[in-house]
């Protein structure tokens, strides 16, 4: 059987951990999705999709919402820049690194 640390941290800890880098990410507005996307192959719509996964009961606009620290649409508006063609094809290189991940 395959078994990774992490699914022995008590649920406290790795929600302690989980809050700590969504607060983060809400700090580092200046860390654009394209860019985590591009080095990590996740940004903060993936957690919110993680969250929905995980059983938050609320649709993929509340998530987006708790991830973000407000309406997904409002931190888009103020935050978000345009995509650069090399941002994307580092997303897009990243993300066939992703097969298997989960």
């Amino acid at each position: 059987m395959d078994t990774n640390a992490i699914d022995a941290l008590p649920d406290s800890v790795a929600a302690a951990a989980f809050r700590r880098l969504v607060k983060h990410l809400q700090h580092r507005h200046d860390a654009q999705n394209i860019d985590l996307m591009g080095l990590s192959g996740f940004c903060r719509n993936c957690l919110a999709d993680w969250i929905i996964e995980g059983g938050f009961e609320g649709d993929k606009a509340a998530a987006r919402e708790v991830i973000h620290g407000l309406p997904a649409a409002e931190w888009k508006a103020r935050y978000q820049t345009e995509a650069t063609p090399e941002q994307l094809e580092r997303m897009n290189e990243s993300l066939k690194k992703n097969a298997g991940s989960h």
